[in-house]
């Protein structure tokens, strides 16, 4: 086990801390002698490791190649963008020879690169090795990867399955991405540069927190960019929804009181004029105001002086700044907030929406509307209830046309709002928009883009991709906390088209379990120790809910049946 620590130069030396990860040694899910000699080892999933070459009873010079992607069932040597492929020249004899190729200068030596520890020797992504040139008879018995992960992972913390095969693979690539990319001790942006930014750390958060229940690797990754900020304007307010995140997740209000202050300029609000709303200079409508990445997925955003995604973000800020404030006792900092919030609120409202289209425009200055202008304010809850048809209607005819990273904040305004229906099309859609392309690629890990030709360099292991790691839980099977720490939990499942849900969703108070079949028509949940739930069930005007045979008391709203008691331990709810 490694908690190592690494050195950023930029004038000077910063120490930081990164989580504990270690170098799990695995073997080969099968091995094959081609007709050329060439031997090709797959070890089933890419990760970031090295290999091991074993037995070698006489010294021999091998040529090995390490790749992540395949074609014509060989390892892609030319694969594009900054999908990896390397080969390099090796020794070996004896029992026992570390083989890598040469490190990478960009992820390696670039002052931001996150740096694993130099005992480990140079880790790459890689699946499948192709090794010329080795002397008699190899088996798996000759070789073994070492691939790092962190140390505090389980497999088993987290499950979802559903009656949806493919959505049930959609959850595993996202979940082991999730996984994999826990190799640098803190959440960095995939292997061409292996630096943290703010937006990528925090889903990398959410997802994690869905599929392993340790907060230190998002703790430290927090403190690091607190350090070493990017330069978008929207990722700052991310540090504020990780710090949010951690809280709802942990119930540790001290480490997050500890950081409320540093927080405050991560509002943008010293951008605010007199209305509330923010203003962007000529280099942050060129650069800084990015909306989302890469430029070609910002659905013809058209940038002016005030912006709605990045007044978006500032008021969701501002929100979740309020929540924080009131918690730690701070109510004088809570209540000049929330007089900023209503003040830019109501300008919001007043000037970047269009009485002529129902939809936000992208900025003050222009009629244009983007999925982008509608999806984030949908997301952070700025739609009043009378404009969510049309703007719920607009993203729904719009679809994906936004980046994987948007797609997170997409799928939860469309889920917060009862579109589940148009969630799911979205996750499972044909084309190379969704995530039912990444798995027909063959890839192991989530992308950075829906594909090479949206992102030519684009990396093949960016857990930023990984969206429905947490989506699947936290709205289809529906299960996320109401209070900080668990002590209270919505469950709320949405299961759309599904017929089948079956979740294990880590809490910081144990694993929460739900199970449902369409055809028995009841809903199992068991929820550990200390927590009580709030039960939000599918159902049709006149259903009723049972508990043990007995009809409970519950409320009916547009196809939602919610008990008017919350429950705790074991429970089976029937709606009929």
């Amino acid at each position: 086990m490694k908690r190592f620590i690494f050195l950023l130069l930029y004038g000077f030396t910063l120490v930081a801390h990164a989580a504990p990860t270690q170098l799990v040694t695995q073997h080969p899910v099968s091995v094959k002698t081609l007709g050329d000699g060439t031997i090709l080892i797959d070890f089933g999933k890419v990760a970031f490791g090295n290999i091991d070459l074993l037995q070698a009873a006489e010294a021999q010079e091998l040529t090995v190649h390490f790749g992540e992607a395949s074609k014509n069932d060989r390892i892609n040597r030319s694969p594009g963008g900054t999908i990896r492929y390397a080969q390099t020249k090796a020794t070996v004899q004896g029992e026992k020879t570390r083989v890598a190729p040469a490190a990478d200068k960009r992820n390696t030596t670039l002052p931001a690169a996150i740096l694993t520890p130099k005992e480990w020797g140079v880790v790459l992504p890689f699946r499948w090795v192709e090794i010329e040139g080795w002397k008699g008879k190899f088996t798996s018995a000759n070789i073994q990867r070492h691939a790092a992960f962190a140390t505090t992972w389980q497999d088993n913390a987290a499950s979802f399955s559903s009656s949806d095969a493919t959505l049930d693979q959609i959850w595993e690539l996202c979940r082991y991405s999730i996984k994999a990319t826990t190799f640098a001790g803190v959440y960095v942006d995939g292997d061409r540069e292996r630096i943290p930014y703010e937006a990528d750390a925090y889903l990398n958060q959410l997802s994690h927190y869905a599929c392993d229940p340790d907060p230190q690797m998002a703790r430290d990754t927090f403190d690091h960019l607190m350090k070493q900020p990017t330069w978008p304007s929207e990722w700052a307010p991310h540090l504020i929804f990780m710090v949010y995140a951690d809280w709802m997740f942990t119930g540790d209000k001290a480490w997050m009181s500890q950081r409320f202050d540093s927080l405050k300029s991560k509002t943008l609000g010293e951008r605010a004029r007199e209305d509330g709303l923010l203003v962007s200079n000529d280099k942050q409508i060129k650069r800084d105001d990015i909306v989302d990445w890469p430029k070609d997925e910002r659905d013809g955003y058209v940038f002016t002086p005030v912006n709605t995604v990045v007044n978006a973000f500032h008021l969701r800020a501002l929100q979740l700044m309020i929540e924080m404030a009131t918690a730690s006792g701070k109510a004088d900092e809570a209540k000049s907030m929330q007089a900023q919030y209503d003040k830019a609120l109501a300008s919001f409202q007043a000037k970047l929406y269009n009485p002529a289209t129902s939809l936000y425009t992208d900025g003050e200055s222009t009629k244009h509307s983007s999925l982008h202008a509608n999806l984030f304010p949908l997301a952070f809850g700025l739609v009043p209830a009378d404009r969510k048809p049309k703007v719920i209607a607009f993203l729904n005819q719009r679809g994906m046309k936004c980046s994987v990273y948007a797609a997170q904040y997409l799928l939860e305004g469309l889920l917060e709002n009862g579109a589940a229906d148009t969630a799911l099309r979205l996750i499972l859609a044909d084309g190379d928009r969704s995530w039912k392309h990444m798995l027909q690629s063959g890839t192991t890990i989530t992308w950075e883009a829906w594909d090479n030709k949206y992102k030519p360099n684009q990396d093949w292991n960016h857990a930023w991709g990984a969206a429905p790691a947490n989506i699947l839980p936290r709205f289809f099977a529906g299960v996320r906390p109401l209070q900080a720490g668990w002590s209270k939990v919505l469950v709320q499942p949405q299961p759309a088209s599904l017929t089948k849900l079956n979740a294990k969703v880590p809490s910081s108070r144990g694993p929460i379990f739900l199970k449902w079949e369409k055809s028995a028509k009841s809903w199992h949940l068991a929820l550990p120790a200390g927590i009580s739930a709030v039960i939000d069930l599918p159902a049709i005007a006149g259903q009723k809910a049972y508990i043990s045979g007995k009809v409970v008391p519950a409320t009916y709203v547009n196809g939602r049946l919610t008990l008017s008691d919350e429950v705790t331990g074991q429970v089976s709810v029937t709606v009929r």
